[in-house]
């Protein structure tokens, strides 16, 4: 059953009948918000292109990301190692159902790896005039990937206005076993290498 999370929440990643998990998918979804009604609305400034929010996984070592080799992203969807693969970029969230999916092979995964960090960041934002207060029903979920059950959901519930980036989560392995974090941290961040200092 799966397990709704609040901010800063943390739960073991096992199957549902207990034992360690071979894989898992961390799957994040975001629809974009109608305009507010009001005289307000008449003067805001609409975004003229879609928001597309791109999701990155950044795989870090002793909590430490060590260069843009260990990022996953639309500009390189698999891993070296071949442990972690984005499954593609959505470029505007439209639809229902999961945006974007980040395939976690856990057991494949090079030891030294300790902490893989979720992260979103809106493309262009600065340029577009967008940020996460244009958006809603953002979530995200974490998936057995052999059966495809959801064992955790975390969506976010806060004002994000002016918001350009969001650290969603983050698993990461104690004592042998793997656990998710929900961290739900707004940035100004304005792309993915800005995001990465942040771990370095």
């Amino acid at each position: 059953m799966s397990v709704n999370l609040q901010k800063g929440q943390r739960i073991d990643l096992r199957k549902a009948g207990g034992g360690f998990l071979h894989r898992v998918v961390a799957a994040l979804g975001w629809d974009e918000a109608e305009p507010h009604s009001g005289l307000g609305s008449f003067f805001r400034r609409t975004p003229v292109q879609n928001i597309d929010c791109d999701a990155s996984a950044f795989l870090c070592q002793n909590g430490k990301l060590k260069g843009s080799s260990d990022i996953v992203s639309y500009m390189k969807l698999k891993h070296n190692s071949g442990a972690v693969r984005h499954m593609g970029d959505n470029l505007t969230g439209a639809g229902e159902g999961d945006d974007e999916q980040i395939l976690i092979e856990l057991t494949e995964l090079p030891a030294a790896y300790d902490r893989i960090v979720i992260v979103v960041n809106i493309y262009q934002a600065a340029a577009r005039n967008q940020h996460f207060g244009m958006i809603k029903n953002a979530y995200i979920r974490i998936c057995d990937g052999e059966t495809g059950e959801e064992m955790c959901h975390y969506s976010l519930s806060e004002n994000y206005d002016r918001m350009t980036a969001m650290i969603f989560g983050e698993l990461y392995r104690k004592d042998g076993a793997w656990k998710f974090n929900a961290i739900g941290q707004p940035t100004k961040d304005s792309s993915i290498a800005e995001l990465a200092t942040r771990f370095a």
